[in-house]
């Protein structure tokens, strides 16, 4: 099996909460003592996990990161899911679903899916390539998010859109050049949000898929709003929509 190492308070303690992903083995640095520390560890051993002391040298030299607070986990793979099993698992009578396009900086893409999963977004789907994938820096940068998101792998965005469309989804892009803006819109019923990339957005075979474009209204002194930012100033506005806030 495939095997990858987690690593952060959060990423590591939402892996064995959650239970998607086999946890193989917990290292805990023998210089740290913590209160979150001791519920990973507990937690962990609770599930038959075991933990391991090591050197923080060692979990330094592992991770490769001064992000690891100190713990980390040895993982199976992140457990993604195809488009056609996220729709069956999709028991909500108007399913909210995120799809991030061409988002190729991890720290955006956790940033992205820890609001998704804020917003209690039913799932997340981000194309196979030209996309930031999955990896234990997107787990940290989601806060350990990541680990209860459904996320689907798609080889091709613009045919997973026409899909979405034909199961009764009404899918809306963000464009900063759109006239209507998301104050303007219906964001209720089945819907997809697609947030585009850091440098050029949307690309242009998806945007021409997509059912209505909507901008985020900003002074005219700045240029446009980082991709993270946008897309949680969108998904907090459907949210607010679609629970009647």
């Amino acid at each position: 099996m495939k095997t990858e190492i987690l690593y952060g308070v959060h990423p590591v303690l939402e892996a064995i909460r959650c239970g998607r992903r086999t946890v193989i083995e917990v290292y805990a640095a023998n210089e740290k003592r913590s209160r979150r520390l001791e519920t990973i560890e507990n937690l962990a051993l609770s599930a038959n996990v075991p933990v391991k002391r090591k050197p923080l040298s060692w979990i330094q030299a592992t991770v490769k990161t001064v992000s690891h607070q100190g713990i980390c986990a040895k993982t199976g793979p992140y457990p993604s899911v195809g488009l056609a099993e996220m729709l069956t698992k999709t028991d909500d009578r108007d399913p909210f679903l995120m799809l991030l396009d061409n988002i190729e900086d991890p720290h955006n893409l956790g940033a992205l899916i820890r609001t998704a999963f804020c917003v209690g977004a039913d799932g997340v789907v981000i194309p196979k390539d030209r996309s930031a994938p999955p990896t234990p820096a997107v787990s940290k940068s989601s806060a350990g998010a990541l680990e209860h998101v459904l996320l689907a792998r798609v080889t091709n965005m613009t045919a997973s859109i026409k899909t979405l469309k034909q199961q009764g989804m009404w899918v809306v892009g963000l464009d900063k050049y759109s006239e209507v803006n998301i104050y303007q819109s219906d964001l209720t019923g089945p819907m997809a949000l697609v947030v585009g990339g850091e440098e050029h957005g949307i690309r242009p075979l998806v945007r021409k898929q997509c059912d209505g474009l909507i901008s985020i209204p900003q002074s005219p002194d700045v240029d446009s709003l980082n991709a993270s930012v946008a897309g949680a100033v969108a998904m907090y506005e459907a949210f607010r929509q679609r629970h009647g806030y």
